[in-house]
């Protein structure tokens, strides 16, 4: 078990090596343009849909935001499990190193997937899809309202403009993720639970998201709920920071030629 990130990040180093720390990064590379793209655009189809008479009211806010939150389990559910079983791979293969079970070759995302496929279908792509659900949509109704209303608060371009600076999408993508990121860590760490399919021995089962949240928080206390929302605000909010940053900026409009509308 890690105490907390920096010990997570020194053993994770010292047993597996520069390369352990990337584990799974190919398939984020793969799928997460696709994944922002389908959440991004999503809210504001949503929030056109929404809008009465040009004016969205918060609750409207919150339900575009769900829309598109849901919308993105698509790509979503499938990435973050195969993600999962490359990342716990190494944590895996020591304890059953060091338990007997001899050398554990660690899998790759094209194996589970084919595995996965030849064993269950399509549907095994999308194990823990309620728990990603509860995840994506919690933080979509979270992100997308506060962020907006956020952008909306600060510095225009130039006056008379309805759009931010760069700069200030920027930090207002790094506070609303990093603050949405932690308030759904909770329904993360059940997700991630649900979605390992290889266990050490001794490690629990759970059998769906309320016996998960039960059993975790009677096992190992409310505080195991939010473990590793540190480390989740400190990706997730870059990460939004620059995809709202290029989403405002036009960058695509840009480079597929079209022109994009100022206000």
């Amino acid at each position: 078990m890690y105490n907390n990130m920096f010990d997570c990040f020194k053993k994770t180093l010292k047993a597996e090596g520069l390369r352990g720390m990337y584990r799974g990064s190919a398939v984020n590379i793969v799928l997460v343009t696709p994944e922002k793209a389908i959440k991004l655009t999503g809210n504001d189809f949503f929030r056109h849909r929404l809008s009465v008479n040009g004016k969205l009211p918060i609750e409207r806010e919150m339900l575009a935001g769900a829309g598109a939150g849901f919308c993105q389990i698509i790509i979503t559910t499938p990435m973050e499990l195969l993600k999962i079983q490359l990342q716990d791979a190494g944590r895996t293969a020591a304890k059953e190193v060091v338990s007997g079970g001899g050398v554990v070759v660690a899998p790759k995302a094209s194996t589970i997937a084919l595995n996965l496929l030849r064993t269950k279908g399509i549907v095994g792509l999308y194990k823990g899809t309620a728990a990603t659900m509860l995840r994506d949509v919690g933080f979509s109704v979270i992100y997308f309202p506060l962020f907006a209303r956020m952008n909306a608060m600060g510095p225009k371009k130039y006056p008379g403009s309805e759009e931010a600076p760069f700069w200030y999408s920027f930090i207002c993508g790094l506070s609303a993720g990093a603050f949405g990121a932690v308030a759904v860590t909770p329904a993360d760490v059940v997700k991630t639970r649900l979605q390992l399919l290889h266990r050490a021995a001794g490690e629990r089962q759970y059998t769906g998201v309320l016996n998960a949240f039960t059993s975790i928080i009677q096992h190992e206390g409310f505080a195991a709920l939010f473990k590793g929302a540190a480390a989740r605000a400190m990706v997730i909010a870059p990460l939004f920071g620059i995809a709202q940053t290029v989403y405002f900026l036009g960058i695509a409009e840009r480079l597929l030629g079209v022109e994009k509308q100022r206000k």
